[in-house]
């Protein structure tokens, strides 16, 4: 007679012949993906939903770099209404549009998760205010005063924070994504200085410089999202928080400075930042985040440069040049590079079994 013995799924972790589990780029474990009689678990219903690794790294440099595309577009919108539209009403406005464009979908799971929200209010504030209310103003700020092209290549330097805050954090960043990430810097730096590393920088500069800073602090919260908050819910919240923080900022401006036109010149671009750049973008860079890190995210942001001045050149006459395209030659060097490697091993890789 012969004996069969029962299957069982294979624990998370167990000594010897059993395979070392997978684990998501914020260190945690994802459920396996690999076929036999052991089916993965569910998904954590309070948490967000973990791909395969493998599926999930390439979603997330797909999500990264949609963000990146339309983010590029909305530094050639601001620049475009920048004399016509006060930078603190661009913002307000830009969020209000933003938040009847995610309302629809998100506000059945911020209501369920408002408990959650509640306990971890803090958080979520300020990740709003790095992300929502001071980047974006400051973004604006620059608008007045440089270029599209040159707002586009200084944020650019965003990756670079997001790098050091990952690897302050305990994440191993590997020879060859700091190697194209300095490679897509020295890119950067080149055209910022029109072929030469002594770069001289207006008052735009700077506030773009600080509107890097920023948005670096807020990619690196993005990975202690807290348990239990889902990406809509969080966006939802942040767009809230972010439009009430500058409410008082936005009446002072209005009765210092007076309102604006509400003509197509104005609605078009406060449509495509708010809609595009801001409920599309931040939900498609936040769920990247999730899935890949901050980190390798900002690698993929090195890009951004490179779409910026296509467009300012198309739709602004903004000149770029031939050293300017070997600059970004590098720029799009650096980024494959960095891009390409690190990839999580598909899922049930550990150790051999013996």
């Amino acid at each position: 007679m012969t004996l069969t013995t029962p299957r069982h799924p294979t624990p998370a972790t167990g000594p010897g012949d059993h395979p070392a589990p997978a684990t998501g780029p914020d260190g945690l474990p994802t459920p396996p993906t690999d076929s036999g009689d052991h089916p993965a678990p569910a998904a954590d219903p309070d948490g967000p939903p973990r791909p395969a690794p493998a599926q999930g790294a390439g979603l997330g440099l797909l999500l990264a770099l949609l963000a990146t595309v339309v983010w590029s577009g909305s530094f050639v919108a601001t620049r475009d209404m920048a004399d016509s539209v006060p930078p603190v009403q661009a913002v307000f406005w830009r969020w209000v549009i933003a938040l009847l464009a995610v309302a629809p979908l998100a506000a059945r799971p911020f209501w369920r998760q408002r408990a959650a929200i509640r306990r971890h209010l803090g958080f979520v504030a300020l990740a709003s205010l790095f992300g929502v209310a001071l980047y974006n103003t400051l973004v604006h700020q620059a608008g007045l005063t440089t270029s599209a092209t040159n707002m586009g290549m200084i944020m650019a330097a965003s990756p670079v924070i997001m790098a050091v805050y990952a690897r302050l954090g305990g994440e191993r960043l590997g020879t060859r994504r700091l190697l194209g990430a300095a490679i897509a810097v020295l890119g950067v730096l080149l055209l910022v200085g029109e072929g030469s590393l002594t770069v001289d920088l207006a008052a735009g500069d700077l506030w773009m410089f600080a509107a890097a800073l920023s948005f670096a602090s807020y990619s690196a919260l993005l990975k202690r999202r807290p348990e239990g908050i889902d990406g809509l819910a969080f966006l939802f919240t942040t767009f809230v928080l972010g439009a009430l923080m500058l409410a008082p900022a936005y009446a002072v401006s209005l009765a210092v400075q007076g309102g604006f036109p509400a003509v197509p010149s104005t609605v078009g671009p406060l449509l495509y930042i708010g809609v595009f750049s801001s409920a599309v973008a931040f939900f498609a860079w936040n769920k990247a985040i999730s899935l890949i890190g901050a980190a390798r995210a900002g690698v993929v942001y090195h890009l951004q440069p490179v779409c910026v001045a296509l467009l300012s050149y198309a739709l602004l006459g903004e000149e770029l040049g031939l050293a300017g395209g070997a600059c970004m030659a590098l720029i799009l060097g650096g980024v494959a590079l960095s891009s390409a490697t690190g990839l999580p091993a598909p899922a049930g890789r550990g150790k051999p079994p013996r």
